[in-house]
């Protein structure tokens, strides 16, 4: 057991001293705990542990009864080139105590941190400064993308005086196969490769000696020690040159080796900014003033001065400030970049708009429901930003593999050396080989593999509405074998239509204009079904007189001077009436689980007028969407509470053979666990009912619109209900997953082929420098192949 350390702990749910009690008594229980010292009064406990008891403390107080708070870190680190530097960090981080979880991004350059209660950053940006970096908090999106557009300038004249130096070192090479032999007089090769080598080449050394300091090895040390040996090996044959003779020379070499490198990380680092385009298109959404409305006067305020119910005006192409509801005007918003809905969506008073859209024609009021953090667009970047920090499960292969790599390229590289000098060749040409061997390892491409296609997989797929809240289900989706769909608001639109009519004289128009008349300013969900067909047919509503209400029957009133009333099968028995000529239809419709309203004309003569069933329809693109999976051989399921009627109507529209009805919510998540045993399944919903199946299965997908709760319990959101976003996102989920094996085979691969060839000598430094470059280039250009992606047949 290793040395003991203090820890300081916050605890949650103490309400008296006999709480602090127990929970002293439970970590003193902790083998190798001591000192144990509770604080009622600021909710803190210090004590003396060994270092790796941290989950045994954590879990002593979870079972007592109370619980030790978790916090999130977000560090920007430089000065990381390759994988091995990743592993350093979060091994630097890791032992930080408190800090329970660390995962560093190589492509986006953050770290993630969990910490049990809070960590000072301080503490953190030393932790990280001793391995050999530097961290520094998070920055505001503007002044970051300053900080990168100054360090991308810098690289930029970087690499071009790295050029400009070393092209004439280059060109008597290059002059040799044309039978033109000119060689630069030594000093010269030497004024040129120096300042390449020891000022542009500054930071290969810096980085070196830091990652030495911490008793491991990176890119840099390898770039470092290869140059170094090829310009030490050209400055010692120059000294030991006899006078008047030309020495074997290898300034060209290292400095094209650095010019190569430093052009990789520039082309590099332009294309990491691209992966990043995402977030940065919708920070660029958040707007920064807005006009509120105050004492009946339009001011123009910030967005931080802003409070919940505080109202707002919109005007015609402005974005909306805040998340709300419309309470005067009627307009359209462009929600494209925040949904995925490329149509604009019409707005009127009682309809929901959400901050960063864009305001159509018309001048809105608004009144404020969500500010700042709790905003959907600031919960849409927070959840793209954790997904693009996560680590897919595949990269802790690449993690282990970087753990050992540098060393044993160090290894291979002494080998070499030794092995050429043993078998007679010389020290120049040992050396060489050697240095060759030490370019062509570097592990940038390695780091970069895996963190670049998640960040542009999971930013083309926000932008077109699908979030993906970890890496773990954007790399498991791709394995999905079948879908479980819920039925209503997932595959149907949730809000009843009319299904069927049917008029006893045969006029559907009349029948229609009879009910809306009944139904005129009702609020009811089958009232507005009715007024919504009429408006369709585009029906002129007559009169209604003498209007009531029939608890538990319908509604009745005066049409065109006839007695009429709307209700169910109890009024129509009250009536005494029945069915009639409609009786096979009524029967036929509940069979499908439909609901029935009776149409009926009251008075000295009691009559049937005509019917109509309700019912839910299909949502537009479900009929596609069970198609596509269909295609991919992916089955699909249907899981709903609701009746076995309706269950079937909508499975047979479909063609889902697999029906589930009248399954309770509780029930939902034991099926999903069950289909689980035949293969990956998917689990399809949007209400709180279904969040259980949701985190049951391999993959929740929590339709949009739907409840907060679903959306949590799924690891994949679709911002607006279009079905044919399920087999998109698994589409996008298989397509970031193929690159991330292909960079990782063109990442493995370059070293696999190179460092043989380079320690037998069949790959001179300049040529490893230019693989080793492209290797980076190829990886990173790869992943932004996936910025092109789009769904199929979606607009």
């Amino acid at each position: 057991m290793s040395e003991s350390v203090t820890f300081d702990l916050p605890i949650s749910g103490m309400t008296c001293a006999s709480c602090a009690g127990r929970v002293e008594r439970a970590l003193s229980q902790v083998s190798g705990a001591s000192n144990v010292n509770v604080n009622f009064a600021t909710e803190q406990v210090r004590l003396l542990a060994p270092a790796e008891s941290l989950p045994a403390l954590i879990e002593a107080v979870d079972a007592a009864g109370y619980a030790v708070p978790n916090a999130r870190v977000e560090l920007e680190i430089s000065g990381m080139t390759c994988a091995s530097c990743v592993g350093r960090v979060e091994r630097a981080l890791g032992k930080v105590p408190l800090v329970k979880s660390v995962s560093v991004n190589l492509a986006n350059e953050r770290a993630h941190i969990e910490t049990i209660g809070t960590v000072d950053f301080a503490t953190l940006i030393a932790a990280v400064a001793k391995a050999g970096y530097t961290a520094s908090p998070v920055r505001d999106a503007e002044a970051a993308a300053d900080i990168r557009s100054q360090h991308l300038t810098r690289e930029r004249w970087s690499l071009l005086l790295a050029i400009a130096l070393s092209i004439p070192l280059v060109v008597p090479m290059v002059l040799q196969p044309f039978g033109l032999h000119w060689m630069l007089p030594t000093w010269a090769q030497f004024a040129l490769a120096t300042p390449v080598q020891f000022i542009l080449g500054a930071r290969f050394y810096v980085a070196a000696w830091k990652a030495v300091r911490a008793r491991a090895g990176n890119m840099d040390l390898l770039v470092a020690l290869g140059t170094s040996a090829g310009y030490g090996l050209s400055v010692y044959g120059w000294a030991s040159a006899a006078p008047g003779s030309m020495p074997h020379l290898y300034f060209e070499a290292s400095a094209v080796v650095i010019a190569l490198v430093l052009l990789g990380k520039y082309l590099e680092s332009r294309a990491k900014r691209q992966t990043a385009s995402a977030i940065r298109a919708l920070e660029a959404l958040r707007p920064e003033r807005a006009i509120q409305w105050i004492d009946g006067e339009e001011r123009e305020v910030a967005i931080s001065a802003l409070h919940v119910d505080d109202i707002v005006i919109v005007k015609p192409g402005e974005r909306f400030p805040v998340d709300g509801a419309v309470v005067e005007g009627r307009s359209h918003a462009d929600e494209a970049l925040i949904s995925g809905e490329s149509l604009p969506v019409p707005k009127q008073p009682g309809d929901t708009v959400t901050g960063g859209a864009i305001n159509g024609e018309g001048r809105l009021v608004v009144k404020t429901r969500a500010l700042g953090a709790e905003t959907v667009l600031a919960r849409i970047i927070r959840m793209v930003e954790d997904a693009q920090a996560a680590k897919a499960p595949i990269q802790k292969l690449v993690d282990k593999v970087s753990q050992i790599f540098v060393p044993t390229v160090l290894l291979l590289a002494v080998i070499t050396l030794a092995g050429w000098l043993l078998a007679g060749a010389s020290l120049e040409t040992a050396v060489i080989n050697a240095v060759a061997l030490l370019v062509i390892a570097c592990p940038c491409a390695l780091g970069l593999a895996t963190p670049t296609a998640i960040m542009a997989g999971t930013g083309v797929a926000a932008k077109f509405g699908i979030l993906i809240k970890d890496a773990e289900s954007l790399e498991r989706a791709h394995e999905v074998t079948s879908v479980v769909f819920d039925k209503t608001g997932t595959l149907t639109s949730g809000a009843p239509r009319i299904a069927h009519l049917s008029a006893v004289n045969g006029n559907e128009d009349e029948l229609l204009q009879l009910a809306g008349a009944l139904q005129r300013g009702s609020e009811h969900p089958l009232a507005k079904a009715v007024l919504n067909a009429c408006s369709e047919h585009k029906l002129t509503l007559p009169e209604l007189a003498d209007s009531r209400s029939l608890a538990g029957r319908g509604i009745a009133g005066k049409v065109r001077g006839r007695d009429l009333a709307l209700g169910n099968r109890r009024l129509l028995e009250e009536s005494g009436l029945a069915a009639g000529v409609l009786a096979d239809s009524a029967r036929a419709w509940e069979a499908e689980g439909r609901t029935l309203s009776w149409l009926i004309e009251r008075g000295t003569q009691p009559a049937v007028v005509g019917l109509f069933a309700f019912g839910d329809t299909l949502k537009e693109g479900s009929q596609q969407a069970i198609q596509k999976l269909k295609a991919r051989s992916i089955g699909s399921h249907l899981l709903t509470g609701d009746n076995w009627g309706s269950a079937r109507v909508v499975a047979q529209a479909l063609g889902i053979n697999d029906v589930y009805a009248e399954v309770l919510p509780e029930d939902k998540a034991a099926k999903v666990i069950e289909l689980k045993k035949t293969g990956v399944v998917a689990m399809v919903g949007d209400g709180i009912n279904d969040a259980p199946a949701l985190a049951a299965a391999d993959i929740g997908i929590a339709m949009g619109g739907g409840t907060d709760v679903a959306m949590h319990a799924a690891g994949i959101t679709l911002m607006r209900g279009d079905p044919r976003l399920i087999p998109a996102a698994l589409e996008i989920s298989r397509k970031t997953y193929g690159k991330i094996r292909q960079n990782l085979f063109w990442a493995f691969i370059y070293n696999l082929i190179g460092i043989p060839l380079a320690a037998f000598g069949l790959l001179n430094p300049v040529l490893a420098g230019a693989a080793m470059a492209l290797s980076s280039v190829c990886v990173v250009s790869n992943a932004l192949l996936l910025k092109s992606w789009k769904p199929k047949d979606i607009e």
